[in-house]
């Protein structure tokens, strides 16, 4: 990464989610309010930088507070030498391109069954809005909700909207998007 006027600096310790299927896959940290304020969004936001020197690219997500926290698999913490409970440095500056989301199998289904208006406007929203999009229907809390949130979905591109409507990205008023919870 190179080094520049909007890179942000902090430590962030290491913490293990209370609810991980599988104990030493994944950790994660929570930036510090000050760094999260430097960033240009409160809502997803994609970073590059490095941790402990080991270089990433990565979506922050928004934790619901006016922060962001950042999901850290096992490549990323063995490259940076670090496990959970350990203070790391990091280095991020928002990234130059946001990545390209990865579509769930049931939406790829039904953009690939929907009228070819849906389609059209999928391949011509910014990641960003089909960012929104799949997080959206993937925050469903049941399968009833999602189901039906994927048809709408197609249906609502197909009409032309590129846009989910008053999806709050920040979590700070609905409360949809926050960090783990950190095990004790």
């Amino acid at each position: 990464m190179i080094k520049t006027a909007s890179t942000i600096r902090f430590k962030a310790k290491l913490l293990r989610p209370a609810e991980s299927a599988a104990g030493d896959s994944w950790i994660f940290l929570t930036l510090p309010k000050n760094a999260s304020a430097k960033l240009p969004s409160r809502s997803m936001t994609a970073v590059e930088g490095t941790i402990n020197g080991s270089a990433f690219r990565a979506t922050l997500e928004p934790d619901g507070e006016g922060s962001h926290w950042l999901k850290v698999d096992r490549e990323l913490r063995e490259a940076a030498g670090a496990e959970a409970g350990d203070l790391v440095t990091l280095e991020i500056a928002p990234a130059a391109e946001e990545p390209e989301p990865t579509v769930p199998a049931d939406l790829q289904t039904a953009l690939a069954a929907a009228a070819p208006k849906a389609r059209v406007v999928w391949s011509g929203i910014t990641p960003i809005a089909r960012r929104d999009w799949i997080h959206w229907i993937t925050s469903a809390k049941q399968a009833e909700t999602r189901t039906r949130r994927v048809k709408n979905a197609c249906s609502m591109l197909a009409g032309g909207k590129r846009r989910v409507c008053c999806f709050d990205r920040s979590g700070m008023y609905s409360k949809s998007l926050s960090a783990p919870k950190a095990a004790t």
